[in-house]
Parts: structure tokens; C-alpha cells; sequence
């Protein structure tokens, strides 16, 4: 499948001075979108600014999206529209190679930069990646609260139990 939604950046074209990016996904770009997130998304936004450390060798990406998903709900099994905004903020090094960070002793708490692979970034496919860390797992609507009464009473549970006859042994 062609990459519908893409926005290169390469580190040639990056600046010292805050670069703004305003990503608008057209509704071509939103069934390409849909498909890789296996979701219907209705509208996509992104914010992106991105800047460049030189003597840090250092790529600063910190953004905004906004986007409006469609969501089947795990408990009415009706569809709805769930609006996510949310902010991120990554940090790339230009110099490392991923086998350079695995042989860093690293903490597994430790905030490490991600590696810039070929010498550019895609915009776009950070933000839909950033958009699939906020989805819901198990979504549901506002007010949607899953209830469970069981059609046996404790009486009957205990009666059916496969260790029932074990416990009259016993007596």
C-alpha cells in the first residue's frame, strides 16, 4: 500500500530557528489514515514544531493533534464520534545508531532520544503514531457504564461446582 499521508523532513532542510508544521489530512489522506488505523477517522490536524540542536546533535518535534475518530462502543455496540486532542513532545539524536544505543547501559526509566534514520523524519507518520498511543482500548460513550448480574444465584454456583462432591467426601 502507497504511503498516502507523508511529510519528509530531512535534517538538510531543519534550522536552528523553530520550524511550524500544520498537517490537514484531505479525505484521501483520511482513508489512507482509517486503514492503517483500522478505524474510521473523520478529520485529522496536527501542529508540529520542530527544532534543531546542532552542537547537541539534537532534533526537538513537539506537537498537537487533533483528530476525530469513530468508535463502535464495547457496551451499546452503537457507533460515536470521540474527539482527541492531545500534546507530545519527542526528541531524535542525529549522530546515534540504534547498535550505538544498545550498547548504552541505559535505565529502563531513562529518557532516550529515538535515532534518526536516513537522515529524516516523516511528520505525518509521527503524528498518527502519536494519535494510536491515545485511542481507546475498550471504548464506550460518556455516561456508558458496563452492569453484569449473573443468572445464577450462590446457591445454584455452589450446587453446579465440579468440587462440590469432593466437599461431601470430606464430611
Amino acid at each position: 500500500m502507497q504511503n498516502l499521508f507523508t511529510y519528509p523532513l530531512k535534517l538538510e532542510d531543519m534550522s536552528q530557528s523553530t520550524q511550524k508544521y500544520r498537517l490537514i489530512a484531505t479525505a484521501e489522506n483520511l482513508e489512507y489514515i482509517s486503514n492503517i488505523m483500522q478505524l474510521p477517522v473523520k478529520r485529522f490536524e496536527a501542529e508540529i514544531n520542530v527544532k534543531l540542536h546542532t552542537k547537541e546533535h539534537i532534533i526537538d518535534v513537539l506537537g498537537t493533534i487533533d483528530a476525530d475518530v469513530e468508535h463502535t462502543s464495547v457496551i451499546s455496540l452503537k457507533n460515536f464520534l470521540r474527539n482527541y486532542k492531545t500534546d507530545f513532545t519527542l526528541c531524535f539524536d542525529t549522530k546515534m545508531t540504534a547498535q550505538e544505543q544498545q550498547k548504552l547501559d541505559l535505565d529502563i526509566e531513562a529518557d532516550v532520544p529515538d535515532i534518526l534514520e536516513d537522515g529524516k523524519i516523516d511528520l505525518a507518520a509521527i503524528a498518527m503514531e502519536q494519535l494510536a498511543l491515545v485511542l481507546d482500548d475498550f471504548p464506550r460513550q460518556e455516561g456508558e457504564v458496563f452492569s453484569f448480574a449473573s443468572e445464577f444465584d450462590e446457591e445454584t454456583t455452589r450446587a453446579s461446582n465440579p468440587f462440590s462432591v469432593l466437599e461431601k467426601l470430606k464430611k
